[in-house]
């Protein structure tokens, strides 16, 4: 039976990783705050002190870090992921991040010996907790179809793309939608309430037209209650945006309605709402 490791136990680490130990799979844990291992080593998880441990005794290693600073660190770092690479180990970051780093962790694993797949996931708490993310994967095409097994039990889909970087992109190109979509729907509400609109009138005919879709259904409700709680931290979306405007540079691509999304992910940041849920943003537009 595969070993698997996974480092990174923020609010998707710690639902992926306790869905692969629900299944019975060997899994070998960390994270910078040893703490937030405890819950999943009572569930069975093995623990070790640094990246470059887990990775040394496992088969495959997955990592879900918060941007591309933390995925070159937990790579590149002292007592990292390279440390433990030796020949024919797999390593999976799920996390979101530029193409960029991709390619450059990509290359670094590949002249260790070791193989690479770029999987982020599309999907937020929630479908981590029920083992329905969807998988963007780029990179080392036998290590993908090796960590199906894996990917089935955290997710419901996955797609693979060819070359590291193509999963980045695809994922940024997503988020970027993403985002852009709730900003307008925060821009709708908040113009209907000051309108003399009920809020709640306006998602329940956004329902039921072309443009009805989970997001609204899901995040809509609590947002008119002026609940928000963290599925997806602001500040992650706000860094997802950022990224996908880094790329429409550097392929000559304009994106003024993302561009104008992002500076209201950015006053949300100002206004202190970074570690609440991107649906917060409507804070800051309401205002």
């Amino acid at each position: 039976m595969k070993k698997y490791g996974f480092l990174g136990l923020g609010i998707m680490g710690q639902a992926m990783a306790a869905n692969l130990l629900k299944a019975d799979f060997t899994v070998t844990v960390w994270n910078r705050t040893a703490s937030k291992c405890e819950s999943l080593i009572n569930k069975g998880a093995s623990h070790r002190e640094t990246p470059a441990e887990v990775v040394a005794s496992s088969d495959i290693t997955f990592a879900m870090v918060s941007d591309p600073v933390a995925a070159r660190k937990i790579c590149f770092g002292k007592q990292g992921v390279l440390e433990g690479i030796t020949m024919g180990k797999g390593y999976i970051d799920v996390s979101t991040i530029d193409p960029q780093t991709s390619i450059e962790i990509s290359q670094a694993i590949s002249n260790n010996g070791g193989r690479f797949l770029e999987a982020p996931v599309s999907g937020s708490k929630k479908p981590a907790e029920d083992g329905a993310l969807v998988f963007l994967c780029a990179g080392d095409k036998s290590l993908y179809q090796e960590a199906i097994p894996a990917l089935e039990i955290m997710g419901k889909k996955s797609f693979y793309f060819g070359d590291a970087g193509f999963g980045a992109r695809m994922k940024l190109v997503i988020n970027m939608i993403m985002g852009t979509m709730m900003t307008a729907l925060c821009e709708g509400l908040s113009l209907g309430k000051k309108a003399g609109l009920n809020m709640s009138d306006i998602l329940d005919v956004l329902d039921q037209g072309v443009i009805a879709n989970q997001m609204f259904r899901l995040k809509g409700p609590m947002m008119v209650e002026g609940n928000f709680p963290t599925a997806f931290p602001l500040k992650h979306m706000q860094k997802d945006m950022r990224l996908a405007l880094l790329m429409g540079d550097d392929n000559g691509q304009a994106l003024y309605t993302a561009g104008a999304a992002n500076f209201s992910y950015i006053k949300a940041r100002n206004k202190g709402f970074d570690d609440g849920d991107f649906s917060a943003v409507l804070q800051a537009i309401k205002e």
